[in-house]
């Protein structure tokens, strides 16, 4: 059994940094050098840790899940992965055009496309607390923060 904990932990991070984002990504405070740096060192740690989060989900959570012996445990995981693909194809392309170089290309396009990005984000995060998380939590895959181990 795993515990929920990091998962959570991430989750609260991603939020917070993209409540912080956006109240930094309009032009007013983008005019001001250090705003517009901050920003851009945000966007590069939220991207970082997505693409963490990402990575801890496809190791250790979808391989034990993919050989569950209930068939609908499976078939949750396929759709999540599924799911998965379009988000790190957005951000990767996200990245790459945007935040690579670190040129601070603060125009209007780029404003519009990380809006997307932030609203992909978190419709992923609501869609892994109110559908994966709790699944999970009901067959005893994932354990809530704070339960002992020792149960096993």
């Amino acid at each position: 059994m795993q515990d929920l904990t990091k998962y959570r932990e991430h989750h609260i991070a991603l939020k917070e940094m993209i409540g912080d984002l956006q109240s930094l990504l309009n032009p007013e405070m983008l005019r001001i050098p250090p705003n517009a740096e901050l920003a851009h060192h945000l966007l590069c740690d939220l991207v970082d840790l997505v693409k963490e989060h990402l990575l801890d989900e496809d190791r250790y959570l979808y391989p034990s899940l993919l050989v569950h012996k209930n068939p609908r445990v499976k078939a949750l995981a396929w759709d999540f992965i599924r799911t998965e693909r379009p988000l790190r194809r957005n951000f990767e392309k996200y990245y790459k055009k945007w935040l690579k170089r670190c040129d601070f290309p603060f125009s209007e396009r780029f404003l519009h496309e990380t809006q997307e990005i932030f609203k992909i984000l978190s419709e992923r995060i609501e869609r892994e607390e109110e559908v994966l998380f709790p699944k999970l939590m009901e067959i005893g895959f994932l354990q809530k923060p704070g339960r002992s181990r020792l149960a096993l």
